[in-house]
């Protein structure tokens, strides 16, 4: 079964209120278990770095704090958004067309804060949650839009969602920025973000230990002030997201995933 047909059979089992919390404590317990017995921690690196974002706060939520360091001290971050956000308030065409401009505005004012200038922020504006069925000629032209900017920034360490992320467009952000660092043939070390891995994967049943083997542990203690600030600014977003959720986020570590480049 694919990832969206589980979770709909959990959801028809489950009621709504059930499965927040099942999932909840899931998410805690997996997550406290890789916190603490299943990662190594990692020092802080002065490397240049790219993060792609599949919407506006996935990558404030799973990497605010490593850019924020690397801001503090000088080291060149670039971001780039490969949707235009326009799936997170429902189908009505008039809502969509203003959330677009939302998001794209809070993720300008988040990256702000985290330090990063507006010139190193990039929308694609792909359409929210089409990456997995973009057409042959689409993707050709997807992949050779972030080819270009590995190629105009080469950043030594890029950043993007955990290949099993539970998303489609998150885990389709993955496979495209991997078929672009091939084609660039570019030298990086590649790391995973997770933002759905946690709430939405069922352990055993999704995830295999391989999948969340190779993790690291960063500490953001000195700048967890202003990541949370960046959270924050991200309004149109937290009013929909549970509360224990984003509760994950708002703590001392972030967490990463090293993958093949």
């Amino acid at each position: 079964m694919k990832t969206k047909e589980i979770l709909k059979f959990f959801q028809k089992l489950i009621p709504m209120n059930l499965l927040y919390l099942l999932q909840n404590i899931h998410s805690s317990l997996l997550f406290r278990w890789i916190l603490l017995k299943g990662s190594e921690p990692i020092g802080f690196s002065k490397k240049s770095a790219m993060v792609f974002s599949p919407h506006q706060d996935d990558e404030t939520f799973g990497c605010g704090g490593m850019i924020a360091l690397k801001r503090e001290h000088g080291i060149p971050v670039t971001v780039a958004f490969l949707t235009d956000g326009q799936g997170s308030h429902g189908p009505d065409s008039q809502i969509k067309e203003k959330i677009i401009q939302i998001r794209k505005q809070e993720a300008v004012k988040a990256l702000e804060i985290l330090g990063v200038e507006t010139s190193k922020i990039h929308f694609l504006e792909k359409p929210d949650g089409t990456l997995q069925d973009l057409q042959k000629e689409q993707r050709e032209q997807t992949i050779q839009q972030l080819a270009e900017l590995l190629i105009l920034y080469q950043p030594e360490e890029v950043y993007v969602p955990h290949r099993k992320d539970c998303h489609k467009d998150h885990e389709a952000t993955y496979e495209l920025v991997k078929e672009a660092i091939a084609q660039v043939k570019i030298k990086v070390e590649l790391l995973q973000y997770p933002i759905w891995l946690f709430w939405r994967a069922p352990l055993f049943i999704m995830l295999k230990v391989q999948d969340i083997a190779a993790a690291y542990r960063l500490s953001i203690e000195s700048v967890q002030e202003k990541k949370n600030r960046a959270i924050a600014s991200y309004c149109s977003q937290l009013e929909n997201l549970p509360r224990s959720f984003v509760k994950r986020f708002v703590g001392s570590y972030e967490i990463f995933f090293k993958a093949e480049s």
